[in-house]
């Protein structure tokens, strides 16, 4: 054996052993608890009172036991709340002040970014005839309110299994069509174009509100969809259905009553946490969505990377960085993505220079996980006209090394702008993040890899009632709060990889291997990142 192969040997074991006390050893303490033991035996000071400045001190102290009390405690605020903790309700307030208080504790400067948001009661679709049935429904971001009673009009849909569609993108689709009762309501599909784009076509046509259902052609398409119509302002109230409710009210002589109430104005607040740098002019932001759906508790969507994230925070309280870090909470990511995009938009381009970089971390805890990173160097999903700042592929790979050094196997999931980090690109910011799986369904050949259920989707809660504690994944948890570790405190020593402002001599990432590189799971299409988080198209 050569020199330089023992030295490299001898490297990656340092970085495996740096990184191994993550996913199956952490141990069930809270981060309040004493430290480990000095050199000498005796007891090390209190995780709550030293500097986590390695990703080795900080994984001592990263525990099982506090990762999931943030947990338990979202899934309580819940339960105290209807089931809940979705922008503009009682939960989502209790969230952010367990939050702030948590953070506040461990030593964080600590503020709140208000946003406006119109709240919007729940809608109501009501098939009349040829049967009276209540569809589950929701009102798309944008939607007018109103109330309207009339006649369905389907408008260019394939209800045959797999169902391609186009309907409503073009505006042929509406000739011939008769729009000219005194309340016609355009039945559409989902499929290709923007919604939109469909919304916009209806109105001119002449119809007085707008039921968009499900696609059915796959498994992830046949449940309620219910998206944004931004940067539309519709004059018409629109509404989501399932692909059966569409099926339902497609029956000839179909009538519907829908109604879109008026919104309420209820500003809601993001966190904003901050530990001071000596390098105040290099940012390093992380930051995960605080709310859920109105249908359930959000504890995988997103209370796994809330909690993550949380629990790194109270952990490094006494960390002195060389960058300044940032850590954000979002809230109205449901709803479009709406206060990571406000709190981009409110930026100066001084304070948007000064950001090196946003990591991302939106469920990362899927019952039927698979291990997905963003694919910001497009090597399984072509980004299109999402534009991907110089910079993002330094941190893909610093995930894809993070995964190599523990053998753990890992794909691409598409970089193409469904979460809070699309404010950020949008803005030139540097971003990546992690991703375990959302309605997509597992298959055979990645349930030989990572295990699971072949054939159920990687979250078969996502967006329900049952997305509650007992949804989470444990091992897919514990190995992605140490990714998030070493990826703050890479960055948080040393930018230098992603925008040339060098930091630290060294850190971590030095020590990691190369990428062995994604399993290539997904080679047409997919890669687990289908929802609908401010899903502004229908393809």
């Amino acid at each position: 054996m050569s020199r330089s192969t023992r030295s490299s040997r001898r490297i990656l074991s340092v970085a495996v052993t740096a990184v191994a006390a993550t996913a199956l050893v952490l141990a069930p303490m809270s981060a309040a608890n004493a430290g480990p033991p000095d050199r000498g035996g005796h007891p090390g000071k209190g995780c709550d009172e030293r500097n986590n400045n390695s990703v080795s001190k900080l994984l001592e102290c990263v525990k099982k036991g506090g990762v999931l009390e943030h947990l338990d405690a979202f899934q309580a605020i819940a339960d105290q709340h209807d089931g809940t903790r979705a922008a503009g309700l009682p939960g989502y307030d209790a969230s952010v002040d367990y939050v702030a208080e948590r953070l506040e504790r461990a030593g964080w400067e600590v503020s709140f970014d208000e946003f406006p948001y119109d709240y919007f009661g729940p809608s109501t679709l009501r098939q009349l005839t040829p049967t009276e049935t209540e569809h589950e429904t929701g009102a798309f971001t944008g939607s007018a309110s109103a109330d309207v009673t009339g006649t369905i009009v389907p408008v260019d849909i394939n209800l045959d299994v797999p169902a391609d569609a186009t309907s409503g993108c073009e505006p042929e689709d509406f000739t011939g069509l008769d729009f000219s009762g005194p309340a016609d309501i355009a039945l559409i599909q989902r499929g290709v174009c923007d919604f939109s784009v469909k919304v916009t076509n209806a109105t001119t046509a002449g119809a007085e509100a707008v039921i968009i259902f499900n696609q059915g052609n796959d498994p992830t398409r046949e449940g309620l969809i219910v998206g944004t119509l931004d940067p539309l302002q519709a004059t018409v109230p629109v509404v989501g259905a399932s692909f059966a409710a569409g099926a339902a009210l497609a029956a000839e002589g179909s009538t519907a009553f829908i109604s879109v109430p008026e919104p309420e104005s209820r500003p809601q607040r993001n966190v904003i946490a901050e530990l001071p740098g000596r390098n105040d002019d290099n940012v390093v932001m992380a930051g995960a969505h605080l709310d859920s759906v109105q249908a359930g508790p959000g504890i995988n969507d997103n209370g796994s990377g809330s909690a993550a994230l949380l629990e790194i925070a109270e952990n490094l309280g006494k960390w002195k960085p060389q960058n300044t870090v940032r850590f954000a909470w979002w809230g109205a990511e449901e709803d479009g993505l709406l206060g990571s995009e406000a709190y981009v938009t409110e930026l100066d381009q001084a304070a948007r220079d000064r950001i090196a970089l946003y990591l991302n971390f939106d469920m990362v805890a899927s019952p039927n996980y698979i291990s997905m990173v963003y694919d910001s160097d497009q090597s399984t999903f072509p980004a299109g006209e999402i534009p991907i700042p110089e910079g993002s592929v330094a941190i893909e790979d610093l995930f894809e090394s993070y995964y190599t050094a523990l053998r753990q196997p890992y794909d691409d999931t598409a970089f193409d702008g469904r979460s809070d980090y699309e404010a950020f690109i949008l803005a030139g910011i540097p971003a990546g993040g992690l991703f375990t799986g959302a309605e997509e369904v597992k298959t055979e050949e990645q349930a030989a890899i990572w295990g699971g259920t072949a054939g159920e989707q990687f979250d078969p809660c996502y967006h329900l009632a049952c997305d509650t504690r007992a949804n989470i994944n444990e091992k897919a948890l514990y190995l992605n709060v140490g990714a998030i570790a070493t990826a703050v405190l890479t960055y948080g020593q040393s930018t230098e990889s992603v925008n040339g402002v060098r930091g630290a001599r060294w850190t971590i990432a030095d020590l990691l291997p190369d990428p062995a590189g994604p399993q290539g799971t997904f080679p047409e299409g997919g890669g687990g990142l289908a929802h609908d988080h401010g899903n502004r198209e229908a393809a």
